[in-house]
């Protein structure tokens, strides 16, 4: 028995693994992996990389497929002439890798939700089936095979989103690389925007702004950074990691990178009201032509608001399913039927605007947010917060924040019924998060004022009147409400 995942309307099975060939050594024998001792076992064992293009409304042409009771994603149904079997993609072949991150010990629906947020380019690393079965049989780290393919010392590229400070502007510039037609290092100054967002002095320039640098002339770079009028978008990478790239022949893709400093989609957690939940789903085209599905009309006071949710939101997820392909009505039904609460993943207009101009999804760098909830059962709905199952941490702590180019770092909400607020979302690398902030610690104080029966805005109001600097007494969420039983002051 085997459950398959669609990733195309395959038809024709074709076989064609990778055997290896055994060669006699006059000083070692037959090379015989029987023979060979553990530490060499890796060696067996050559993955190969497989690159996917496909145009827009087309598949990739084969079906992820997971087999009961069998270890691993297996690559089934590859169609004849499709971008799968161009890429080299062959029905057997074991997934090791998605976009240069390794996925063998990753759950299956994980990896689906992985490859359908990347868009129209995927690169593969896989084993022949033959091989993988080798290699499962003789215990053979799997992960180290793929690292040594790709080289020890390779890093990944990182995406960093930058945005212009009214004084300093970015903070870096774009250097042509001496000898190197179509190359480009950056070079940062210190503490700049472009220091803080994630850049360092030497690494090379690959993509800004969605195109590629390495057909552009310096004076366009120049103009392209000069005409982004408040951010701008770049992919680097180390030049011992390009290297490894161009040893590869593999493109450097935003897809296979690490981000920093992008605005990533939050988790909406909604309780339904008396009235609902308070806000109206629309399907609209975008002036980019993009049809999206929007949260509109957020009522004052409902469920929605609460949550954290803002006119022009665009969704993204129901209950931690991707929805971003669905039609309208099927979004809506999946809300209906999730009964008395629902979670939603969504992005801000801004963060909306800037993946859509640079073509990439929203849920390319947050694959956390899209997994599915633990256990599934049918007990009454529960009023916990976000972070309620975590271990214990009653003791308040205390977090001072440096507010950066792109703010704190940090999102707010608050519950019903006198819950408080919490916090929502903290953004990786972000000031929040240098800071110990954890996605549903209770706010207990605010620059040294209590908050704990302050309202949303008030509290947000409050932050704000700190200008550059915050302070702030957390509790992790089980921890406030054992102190809160205990009739414990919760103080510094």
């Amino acid at each position: 028995m085997e459950q398959a995942t669609g990733l195309g309307n395959a038809m024709v099975l074709t076989h064609g693994f990778n055997h290896r060939r055994f060669t006699f050594n006059p000083k070692q024998g037959i090379d015989n992996p029987a023979l060979a001792i553990a530490e060499d076992a890796d060696g067996w064992f050559v993955p190969r990389i497989c690159m996917l293009n496909r145009r827009q409304e087309e598949s990739f042409g084969f079906y992820l497929q997971m087999e009961k009771g069998q270890r691993g994603h297996l690559i089934g149904q590859v169609e004849p002439w499709s971008w799968a079997e161009r890429g080299g993609l062959r029905n057997g072949d074991r997934l090791l890798e998605v976009n240069e991150e390794f996925v063998d010990d990753v759950e299956h629906h994980k990896v689906v939700q992985r490859i359908e947020a990347c868009g129209l380019q995927l690169c593969f690393l896989v084993l022949g089936g033959e091989e993988y079965a080798q290699a499962v049989r003789a215990g053979v780290d799997l992960q180290s095979v793929a690292r040594s393919h790709r080289g020890e010392n390779c890093s990944r590229p990182q995406l960093c989103h930058i945005r212009r400070d009214p004084s300093a502007g970015y903070g870096f510039s774009i250097i042509p690389v001496p000898g190197e037609k179509g190359k480009y290092s950056v070079s940062t100054l210190s503490g700049s925007p472009a220091e803080l967002a994630g850049l360092r002095s030497g690494q090379r320039l690959v993509w800004i702004n969605g195109a590629m640098v390495s057909g552009l002339t310096h004076s366009a770079l120049l103009k392209m950074v000069k005409k982004s009028a408040d951010h701008v978008t770049v992919l680097v990478i180390d030049r011992e990691s390009e290297g490894s790239y161009t040893r590869r022949r593999l493109p450097i893709l935003p897809t296979m990178a690490e981000a920093h400093n992008l605005p990533l989609p939050s988790d909406l957690y909604l309780l339904r009201g008396p009235e609902g939940f308070g806000f109206v789903l629309r399907q609209e085209i975008l002036p980019s032509g993009c049809t999206a599905h929007l949260l509109r009309e957020v009522e004052a006071g409902s469920p929605a608001e609460q949550a954290g949710m803002e006119d022009g939101d665009l969704l993204l997820a129901v209950n931690g399913d991707a929805v971003e392909k669905l039609e309208h009505e099927e979004i809506v039904r999946r809300i209906r039927c999730s009964g008395e609460k629902v979670t939603l993943t969504a992005i801000h207009a801004y963060g909306r605007d800037l993946y859509i101009q640079l073509g990439l999804s929203p849920l390319i760098f947050c694959e956390h947010k899209l997994q599915k909830e633990a256990q599934k059962t049918t007990a009454p709905p529960s009023t916990e917060l976000p972070g309620e199952g975590r271990g214990a941490r009653p003791c308040p702590q205390i977090c001072v924040l440096v507010r950066g180019p792109a703010g704190f770092g940090f999102r707010l909400s608050s519950g019903q019924h006198g819950s408080g607020t919490f916090i929502a979302q903290v953004e990786i690398g972000g000031s929040g998060e240098q800071a110990g902030l954890r996605e549903g610690d209770v706010v207990i104080e605010v620059n040294g004022q209590n908050v704990e029966d302050e309202d949303l805005e008030d509290v947000a109001t409050l932050m704000k009147k700190g200008g550059c600097y915050l302070r702030l007494v957390v509790v992790e969420r089980s921890g406030y409400e054992r102190l809160k039983h205990s009739t414990i002051p919760i103080t510094p």
